[in-house]
């Protein structure tokens, strides 16, 4: 039996990832057995804090050759220096260098009303009024640096959320502070806001407050679509364990959030309040997706990939239903919402390189094994280099530098397998749990809040879904049969 005081210490990566231990030799090898992890000022968090915003700078130092000239002089500068944003260029393009005020005032541009959610069109006009006035250029590059400000208090946000989530299990927020892909994306666009958001929801149901969970996903589907998503598993969890009071109270607080963000504007500018709508259904096959390197080999514009990307998406979505409702043992919220947002990705008409933000942190609560993490890692990185070579040959006129449209197709498909391997390891752990790493230790769901040892009360199929599993290690693991906190494990001889 271990002691109550071992139980709490928090789990070292190190002692349980062949990949963190060899890297950790870069720092001077694993922890050794009498370390005091946590004591001190150097606590999980604050060092996981730390490393993400050393990352973030990083990435920020990474875009320096556009900020210095390759944002304003040459198209295919900045896509041969893979250091492009969105940022600069929306600030003149989208009126907040005229004063205008979102959604309220036409543009005169080639979009007439700004095309992004309305939380997300705050952010945006905040980081104007702190930008001073000057030459365009200047303007410009100010505004990319308080954004990037902004953006790196997100990500400390994230960072912290996430290290917060899994009470025993703070170190695996090094899987989102060292990513390659959050530095290369940390800037290209405002994707962290949300994702800062939804991190902090998923950290407030695992402390089993679902109204502020619910508030904090309705605030992310203001800044961004894809957080509402969330609900999805949500339902299917509360559905198979019957807390169906913890799921009304996250629905109607992500209900509220979402209406008391959104209705002054949708009242009074309703034409810039639904640019975002009308311009994600309208937008055509676009950079990143299968249905680009079909329509690009067939050379068909795929009028229909709205309809068809709705019906696949909905196919899928009844899969991960299936599996939530059906699986040995119910699924953890992580793994979960990481495949909700992974398909929505997978099939979506677009794939910006920074959409791979979405699933960073989600990734390191439902799958925090290194090998599998970087495998996906790198395959996002290699897409982040495709993206901007194909853009930079297609910019470069006769000339031709940076990767065909071969070459691109070729990436888009790395990216897709690099996800889909990801989603495949997770639905194993949900078919098999004793192959769940976060479940060894005889825990049920750390995030799962008031799902978090909760016994089964609906379940589909046949009775396989015995609260018990034997793993490598020889350990009996009961689930739910505790009333509070997670569940225990009982060694077998």
């Amino acid at each position: 039996m271990t002691s109550v005081q071992e139980d709490r210490q928090p789990v070292r990566p190190t002692t349980e990832d062949e990949v963190a231990a060899a890297g950790s030799e870069l720092i001077g090898g694993p922890a050794g057995r009498r370390a005091l992890p946590g004591t001190g000022w150097w606590t999980p968090v604050r060092v996981v804090a730390l490393v993400a915003i050393g990352m973030f700078a990083l990435g920020m130092v990474q875009k320096l050759p556009c900020y210095n000239g390759a944002w304003f002089f040459g198209a295919d500068s900045q896509y041969t220096h893979a250091c492009y944003s969105d940022i600069p260029h929306l600030f003149s393009a989208r009126g907040f260098a005229s004063n205008l005020t979102p959604y309220f005032d036409r543009l005169t541009g080639d979009m007439e009303y700004l095309e992004y959610p309305v939380l997300t069109g705050l952010f945006m006009e905040v980081a104007s009024w702190l930008t001073p006035g000057g030459g365009v250029q200047h303007r410009e590059q100010i505004y990319w640096l308080v954004n990037a400000g902004m953006l790196m208090a997100c990500t400390a946000v994230l960072a912290v959320c996430v290290a917060r989530t899994h009470r025993r299990r703070p170190w695996d927020a090094l899987l989102v502070a060292l990513a390659p892909a959050l530095a290369l994306t940390a800037t290209i666009n405002w994707d962290l806001l949300a994702v800062a958001l939804t991190a902090a929801a998923m950290l407030m149901w695992s402390r089993s407050r679902p109204l502020a969970a619910g508030v904090l996903i309705g605030l992310a589907t203001a800044a961004k679509l894809y957080p509402f998503l969330l609900l999805g598993p949500l339902f299917l969890l509360c559905l198979r364990a019957g807390r169906w009071r913890a799921f009304g109270r996250a629905f109607g607080g992500a209900a509220g959030a979402w209406l008391v963000v959104n209705l002054p504007v949708m009242a009074l500018a309703p034409e810039g309040w639904k640019k975002f709508y009308t311009f994600s259904q309208e937008r055509p096959v676009d950079f990143g997706s299968f249905w680009l390197i079909i329509s690009q080999r067939t050379g068909d514009p795929l009028e229909n990939a709205n309809t068809w990307a709705t019906v696949i998406t909905l196919v899928l979505f009844a899969g991960i239903g299936a599996l939530a409702l059906t699986a040995p043992r119910r699924p953890r919220f992580a793994q979960l919402a990481f495949l909700v947002v992974a398909v929505f990705i997978l099939v979506n008409k677009v794939y910006s390189p920074q959409y791979v933000l979405w699933l960073i942190p989600l990734a390191a609560l439902a799958r925090p094994r290194w090998r599998d993490f970087l495998i996906w890692q790198a395959c996002e990185v290699m897409y982040f280099t495709g993206i901007w070579m194909y853009l930079a040959y297609t910019s470069s006129g006769d000339k031709h530098h940076g990767l065909p449209a071969e070459g691109y197709q070729l990436v888009i498909l790395i990216h897709l397998l690099g996800t889909l391997y990801l989603c495949a390891v997770i639905v194993r752990d949900a078919l098999f749990p004793e192959r769940d790493i976060v479940r060894r230790d005889g825990s049920d769901d750390p995030s799962g809040g008031v799902l978090d040892g909760a016994p089964d009360a609906f379940v589909l199929g046949r009775e396989q879904h015995a609260r018990h599993a034997l793993y490598d290690g020889g350990t009996y693991v009961q689930w739910g049969v505790r009333a509070h906190g997670t569940a225990h494990s009982a060694s077998m001889e």
